[in-house]
Formats: structure tokens, C-alpha cells, sequence
């Protein structure tokens, strides 16, 4: 299977948990993107993602799973430069979430590719999703929990879709040219969510799934790819609440996820890292690290 992420070093964690959960879902093997850029923008430094922390997973982890797992450490900042979303610099718009645009130049990156954020959480194999017939279509995913009551095409259906799980057929995006026509709109139209805006506007062959595929609200026993997004709470008063997969207590406290959900994951989780810290000590000379 081909798995696609995208980001900078604060996403790590996330990236972490993600990628056991994929492991612990599934008996296939993982060939993952994982596209990265080093950069300064609008006085926010964007950092790489550790290559120490690709490699780690590349030969420690991967050897616990049976060798399953391969990552591909991607650096796309000469890409981003080239094709700067200037409209959108004044947004809550970050470039990494730009990244997944440029994977249409990445000769790399495989005919059939799985984008996933790096805060979801994988839960049941998925295979049924994955191995779809993509024939004629650019994208397969999930209508978004909000935005598609206020923002679609076709204005007698909801039509837009989350774009934090998407199924991506690459020999259709380069075909249609999906990608660069979102790479353009964001350089030159403002937009709320940009990439994922653009994304849902100019597509003209995308296929909405089951909601299980990507569980933006809450948990139900039949999620497979739970998504922590931001969601609003009406009582006492309106607010909003964002808990992510990495803030490990709140997922129980706030979220009211029961403990039992995801206590072997969490564990593995603070397990690796903690075996990643050590590791990185012992090669800059520090010695054995107690955390």
C-alpha cells in the first residue's frame, strides 16, 4: 500500500502514531511518502522532518513489523518556492498543507497513493477503500462534517469532501491536470482552506465514500480512519474544541474516547518515542537518557 503525508518536523508525533496505527491494522506492506520543506515564511520557521527519525522507523520499527515498512523522507521547498500561494499567505493557510499539490511532480510517487493527515488515527484494515476501482476517477474520499452543508457544486447535493483522507489516482491527476489547476488557484484566488477548497471546486471526478472511512465527529464501532478535527460545542456556550491524536490524556478527559480505545497504541506510541529519544542521545554522545 502507498500512504502519502506531508509536513514539518511539529508534525512528527502525529506522523508517529499514525503510521503504528497503520501497522497494527493491517498485515500489508507500507511504502509511505512523507513530503517535508525547510523554510521561513511570514517570520514562522517550517523545519524539516528528522531524517534520523525516518531512519529509525525505516530499520527499528520496520523490524518489529515484520520488515512491512518503508519511508521515503521528501524535500519539496524547491517546489513550494517555485509555485508560492501568494493569495493565501494572509490566511490560516500553512504551507504544508500545500504539499500534497506538488505530488504530480514527484516522479516518485506511484500511480495509486493514500493522503492521510497526520492526525488521524488508523483503526480497521482498510483494504476495501484502498483497493477501489479508480478507473475515470482523480479522488475518492469523505464528505466534510461541516463544510459540505455550506460549500459545494451542485447546490441540490453535498458534494464536499474532507480532504484529510483522499484516495488520489495519479495517472488521472496528471491526466487532468487536477493539481496544477489547485496549484494556480491558490497562487492567485483567496480562499478559506485553500488547498482543500481548490481541491473540491476544480475536480471534475471525485467519488464520495462512507462516512467510516473518515470519522470527523466522533467515534463509531464501525470507524476505520478516525480524524481529529476541530469541532464545535454548543453547551454551556458555542465554542470550538481541537484535541489531537498525540495530546494522549485528552483524547480520554475531553473527547470521552474510552481508555481501552487506544491505550496499546498510546503505549507503543510513548514506547518508540522513547526508544527514538535514546537513540539520538547515544549518537550525539550524551549517553543513556532517562525520560
Amino acid at each position: 500500500m502507498n500512504i502519502l503525508f506531508c509536513g514539518d518536523r511539529n508534525v512528527q508525533n502525529g506522523l508517529l502514531i499514525a503510521v503504528l496505527s497503520l501497522l497494527e491494522n493491517t498485515q500489508e506492506h507500507f511504502d509511505i511518502y512523507v513530503l517535508t520543506l525547510n523554510m521561513t515564511m511570514n517570520e514562522k520557521i517550517y523545519s524539516p522532518i528528522e531524517a534520523s527519525f525516518i531512519d529509525y522507523l525505516n530499520n527499528e520499527v520496520s523490524a518489529q513489523y515484520d520488515d512491512r515498512l518503508y519511508i521515503k523522507l521528501i524535500d519539496t521547498t524547491s517546489l513550494f518556492k517555485g509555485e508560492t500561494p501568494d493569495a493565501n499567505l494572509s490566511t490560516r493557510f500553512t504551507p504544508c498543507c500545500m504539499l500534497r499539490l506538488f505530488a504530480d511532480k514527484i516522479d516518485e510517487i506511484p500511480d495509486r497513493i493514500l493522503y492521510l493527515d497526520t492526525d488521524i488515527i488508523c483503526r480497521k484494515d482498510f483494504g476495501d477503500f484502498y483497493y477501489q476501482n479508480m478507473e475515470g476517477v482523480e479522488l475518492a474520499g469523505v464528505l466534510d462534517y461541516y463544510g459540505s452543508w455550506f460549500f459545494r457544486k451542485n447546490i441540490l447535493k453535498r458534494d464536499y469532501l474532507n480532504s484529510g483522507v483522499l484516495l488520489m489516482n495519479m495517472s488521472e491527476l496528471r491526466k487532468t491536470g487536477l493539481l496544477s489547476k489547485c496549484r494556480h488557484m491558490c497562487t492567485t484566488k483567496k480562499m478559506f482552506m485553500p488547498d482543500q477548497s481548490a481541491l473540491n471546486k476544480l475536480s471534475v471526478s471525485k467519488r464520495i465514500c462512507e462516512r467510516k472511512y473518515n470519522d470527523q465527529r466522533r467515534l463509531h464501532i464501525d470507524t476505520v480512519f478516525q480524524h481529529f478535527t476541530t469541532h464545535f460545542k454548543f453547551f454551556p456556550y458555542v465554542r470550538t474544541e481541537t484535541v489531537k491524536p498525540w495530546q494522549t490524556e485528552e483524547v480520554t478527559t475531553v473527547l470521552r474516547i474510552p481508555e481501552t480505545e487506544y491505550k496499546a497504541l498510546f503505549d507503543r506510541y510513548y514506547d518508540v518515542k522513547k526508544s527514538i529519544m535514546i537513540s539520538d542521545a547515544k549518537k550525539q554522545g550524551k549517553g543513556e537518557l532517562y525520560v
